[in-house]
């Protein structure tokens, strides 16, 4: 982090944060967090995504302040974990016109550097985990409720500190952010351990179809599907996470049929296999581990065109 992102923030008057299309854990939890910072600066501030909170994350206070609509002028933008401009998707083109300095935080190293200032940190464990040394630097003392965002970001894009990118700094950070009052047991219970009833029907509707091959394992939603399960369109109700768990794979996709047309892909992959570069090449991106992409439709040629980049790389995959 340079001294010009400390510039930026403090000399700006009115900020709008924005995160990217349907939101997740690290997401949510920097657009509150920087929310309460900026609060605590004295700044005028909106908070958005082009998609509403998950009910999964609806246990962080003051959720309900993530709007998806922009109003007024702005002299600073803040895009947080947010690899380029197009993940803000319906909000992109209004973020464009915006002339004002746009400073860019994020963690994933397929991040397009798309900002007039970017910090990018690939080896942070969330962007959360980057916001805790800004705040660090703008001299605000952590109180439970910011303590609490910033580790809800960690824990949910380290699935609970399993990933590869969990370091000495990560758990450090933890044990700050603990002594400042936030529960790692409660927010793991929050983000991991509740779920519709919805979601196992669509659990049951897709597990009959899941297929393996050359040490890859996928699954289809169709909209259909989806739909027929009551679950609220967005994700994947963790199913690619648990694809990711079978033995005999290296790599787990899932394919999302969206009401648009178009085909959600999510990645996972076993430590040395970096989908990430697979996730580029459909015009997507994220992490090593784990990554996705939006691709044309329909779904079954959106599973061969996947597969094929997928099964072009199986040497690499059999030998890791």
């Amino acid at each position: 982090m340079n001294q010009r992102i400390k510039e930026l923030i403090q000399q700006a008057r009115r900020v709008l944060a924005c995160s990217h299309s349907r939101p997740d854990g690290d997401a949510i939890s920097s657009l509150l967090a920087m929310g309460w910072a900026l609060e605590r600066l004295g700044k005028d501030y909106t908070l958005v995504s082009p998609h509403p909170v998950p009910s999964t994350f609806r246990f962080l206070p003051g959720w309900e302040k993530i709007s998806q609509k922009l109003a007024g002028s702005y002299d600073l933008v803040i895009a947080l974990d947010s690899g380029s401009l197009d993940r803000f998707e319906r909000l992109c083109e209004r973020v464009k016109r915006i002339k004002a300095p746009l400073l860019v935080i994020d963690h994933h190293i397929t991040n397009a550097y798309f900002g007039t200032v970017n910090w990018v940190e690939p080896e942070a464990s969330a962007t959360t985990e980057m916001l805790f040394f800004l705040f660090q630097e703008l001299g605000l003392q952590l109180d439970e409720r910011a303590a609490t965002y910033l580790l809800t970001g960690i824990v949910t894009d380290t699935l609970g500190f399993r990933t590869s990118n969990v370091t000495p700094r990560t758990v450090e950070v933890l044990r700050e952010l603990m002594k400042a009052g936030a529960s790692l047991s409660w927010i793991s219970d929050q983000a991991f351990n509740r779920r519709p009833l919805s979601a196992l029907r669509l659990w049951a509707a897709v597990l009959p179809g899941v297929q393996h091959q050359d040490h890859i394992v996928w699954g289809e939603i169709p909209l259909a599907a989806r739909k027929a399960s009551g679950y609220p369109d967005g994700d994947d109700a963790d199913l690619v996470e648990l694809l990711a768990t079978v033995e005999e794979a290296q790599v787990a996709v899932i394919f999302y049929e969206r009401e648009d047309g178009k085909v959600k892909v999510s990645l996972r992959s076993r430590p040395g296999i970096n989908v990430a570069e697979v996730a580029q090449q459909l015009g997507g991106g994220g992490h090593a581990q784990a990554a996705g992409a939006i691709v044309e439709g329909p779904l079954e040629a959106a599973r061969q065109r996947v597969l094929a980049l997928l099964i072009g790389r199986e040497a690499k995959l059999g030998s890791t």
